[in-house]
Formats: structure tokens, C-alpha cells, sequence
């Protein structure tokens, strides 16, 4: 892993701001006076006038960003994950899910990869409530390439937004210029024996995993499903009725995240075994990001323990 670039994705979300800006007049950029570690300094430098720092206030940055969405701006409000969709989650689902406004929320420190941080900071709960918020996309790239494209994409699609990054710098396996859609999942690796459907970090685990499988004799399909709400029901049970067997990885509760919207669809339309990997609906503690994930069962190594008990090997 030391030879693969990295780049976190909220670096990637940074870029993608500036490039908007450039771009379309009418982007402007808010912050709760976290600036330096969502990445929107980035835009800051660049466009002073278009950015404003709300303060240690969610709730009414939220509700700034749902007047500037209303008088035809395009706001991305940005915090951490825990605050930006816990402190403000009144004001995002009645100000902007409810009216439907344009405002797109981008929240940085997501999942455990927040390490030291510890319990308070590392939110694994911010899918299930952003999936509730009907209308809402829910989105959360693998990657620093892919997060910089994505904002693009969020920046063309009218609605309201949640996207979800990172702290933790992970490694880049997307290609500069990739488009993201909405909506789409990505096949990384193809495979018959066993689906593994990931987002997030995660993707780049399954990935790994992947290839240790292949070694053993088992051929994983590896899906990237950056995009949780809407899912790609196509790509799922295409997976599903393939593979016969899908496992689920995410940073992220098993309650209410992406193995929960798999299992959802496939349980009303092609009944599937599958396994979730993800936060056993506890809370986390202190310490180096890698070390954390690792004791969650976050990583490639727990994702072929799993598969190859699934799949009898």
C-alpha cells in the first residue's frame, strides 16, 4: 500500500469546490468554522466573497444555506459528518428535505477513520438519517478522484445532497477525469462465486480482499456503490442472481446504511443470502485510524474470513 497514491476524499471534495467555482457564479460555500478540515479553504482562497463561515452553528448554517437555495444560489454546506447531519438534522429534513431545496451538504470525518477523535466525532449513523429524509441523494465516494467528480455531478443534479467524506488519507484508484453518476455502481472486479457491494473506504478494502479470494479459488465480484440513495437496484440484482451470495461493506451502522438498503430490495425482489460487514450498532473508541477500522472488522482481511466461511472455504 506504501507505492499506491493517496488522497482523502474530503481533499477531493476541496478540489471539486474550486473547479465549481470557476465555473458557475452562483456556487457559494458555507462552513461551520471548520474550514481547514472539510476543505473549504480551498474555496475560501479562491472566492472569498463566496464563502461564509456560519460558526460552531449547524442548525442555522443549514437554514442560511435553505434561503441562499431559495433565492437561486447553489449552497454546499459543510461540516463533520456527526454534525452536519446529528446537530442539524431538524433543519436539513424541514428547511431543505421538505421544500425540496438545492442545497447540497458535504460532510467531512465521516465513519470510524476519524481515530483518535473517538466516539463523539466518528458518526456511523448519518446514512440511516439522511436515507430517511425522502428526496435526499446519499452519496459517499471511495476515493479522492472520484469525491472531486462527484461534487461536479451533485453540482448538475437539482435537489437536495448529502455527501459524505473522509478524514483518513486512502488510496486513489480512479483515473483523472472520471465522471461520476448518480445513481450508477461500478464494477471493479468481475466474479461468479460472490458479490461484495462496498462504498467509502471500504471499496478499496473489497478490493484487496478480492484479490487474496482469487488466490483461494474464489472469484468476488467487487461493486463500488458510491451512491446509497438511489441505489442501483440494476447492478444489485444483476450481483444477486450471478454470484447467488452478496456481502455488504460500509463505515458505517449496519442499521440503516447501505447494507440495509441492499438487503431491502433484494428481500422484496430476488431473496439473497447476505452478509453485512459494518459497525455491529455500537459506538467506537480512541485511537489510530487504521487500528480502529481493524477492530471493527474494516479491512480486507475480515472481508475474506467472511467470504470464504460464506462460500464454504
Amino acid at each position: 500500500m506504501a507505492d499506491v497514491k493517496k488522497m482523502a476524499t474530503r481533499d477531493g471534495y476541496g478540489k471539486g469546490l474550486v473547479a465549481l467555482g470557476k465555473a458557475h457564479e452562483d456556487v457559494v460555500v458555507l462552513d461551520a468554522d471548520l474550514a481547514g478540515s472539510t476543505k473549504t479553504g480551498m474555496f475560501a482562497k479562491e472566492f472569498p466573497d463566496r464563502h461564509f463561515n456560519c460558526g460552531i452553528a449547524e442548525a442555522d448554517m443549514m437554514s442560511v444555506a435553505a434561503g441562499l437555495a431559495a433565492s437561486g444560489l447553489t449552497p454546499f454546506a459543510s461540516s463533520f459528518a456527526m454534525f452536519a447531519s446529528g446537530r442539524a438534522y431538524e433543519q436539513i429534513r424541514n428547511s431543505i428535505g421538505y421544500p425540496a431545496l438545492n442545497v447540497k451538504i458535504g460532510a467531512s470525518h465521516g465513519g470510524m477513520s476519524v481515530g483518535e477523535d473517538g466516539a463523539s466525532h466518528q458518526c456511523c449513523e448519518d446514512f440511516a438519517l439522511m436515507r430517511s429524509i425522502p428526496g435526499m441523494v446519499v452519496i459517499c465516494p471511495a476515493d479522492g478522484v472520484e469525491a472531486e467528480a462527484a461534487v461536479k455531478a451533485v453540482y448538475d443534479y437539482k435537489g437536495p445532497v448529502y455527501l459524505r467524506m473522509g478524514r483518513l488519507a486512502v488510496p486513489v484508484f480512479h483515473e483523472e477525469g472520471f465522471e461520476f453518476q448518480i445513481g450508477k455502481g461500478e464494477v471493479m472486479r468481475d466474479g461468479n462465486d460472490i458479490a461484495i457491494i462496498a462504498n467509502g473506504l471500504m471499496v478499496y478494502e473489497a478490493i484487496q480482499a478480492g484479490e487474496k479470494l482469487a488466490e483461494l479459488g474464489i472469484n468476488a465480484r467487487i461493486i463500488n456503490m458510491s451512491t446509497i440513495k438511489p441505489l442501483d437496484e440494476e447492478i444489485v440484482l444483476k450481483a444477486a442472481k450471478e454470484c447467488g451470495k452478496v456481502i455488504t461493506c460500509e463505515e458505517h451502522n449496519v442499521i440503516g446504511g447501505l447494507g440495509e438498503a441492499v438487503c431491502s430490495f433484494l428481500s422484496e425482489n430476488y431473496p439473497t443470502p447476505v452478509k453485512r460487514i459494518g459497525v455491529n450498532d455500537e459506538f467506537g473508541f480512541s485511537g489510530p485510524a487504521y487500528e480502529v477500522l481493524d477492530s471493527f472488522g474494516l479491512c480486507a482481511r475480515h472481508i475474506v474470513e467472511v467470504a470464504r466461511e460464506f462460500c464454504g472455504k
